[in-house]
C-alpha cells in the first residue's frame, strides 16, 4: 500500500468519525464528492474535520491553506493532506 493510500484511508477513517456517515465511507474512493455531495458535510462539519486532521496528522493549517477546491473529492482531500504531510 502506498503512502497516498495509507493517507487515504486515515482521512476516510476521520470523516467517518467527525461526520458519523454510518459506515458509508467504504465505497468511498478518490472520485468521490464531497462539499455539496455528502450532506453532512456542512460549512460547520468542515471546521471539525479539519481540527481532526490537525489533531490525527500533528499538523497545523493556517486559514489561507485551505479552499473549497480541498473538499471537492475524497482525493483532492487525501492529496492535500499527503502534501501537508510531506512539507
Amino acid at each position: 500500500m502506498s503512502s497516498l493510500d495509507t493517507t487515504r484511508q486515515q482521512v476516510l477513517q476521520v470523516l467517518e468519525e467527525v461526520l458519523g456517515l454510518g459506515g458509508r465511507t467504504a465505497s468511498f474512493d478518490d472520485e468521490t464528492p464531497l462539499l455539496g455531495a455528502v450532506p453532512e458535510l456542512d460549512s460547520m462539519a468542515v471546521v471539525g474535520v479539519i481540527a481532526a486532521l490537525e489533531e490525527h496528522f500533528g499538523f497545523h493549517l493556517a486559514d489561507d491553506d485551505i479552499d473549497g477546491s480541498t473538499f471537492e473529492t475524497v482525493g483532492s482531500l487525501s492529496a492535500f493532506v499527503a502534501a501537508k504531510l510531506a512539507a
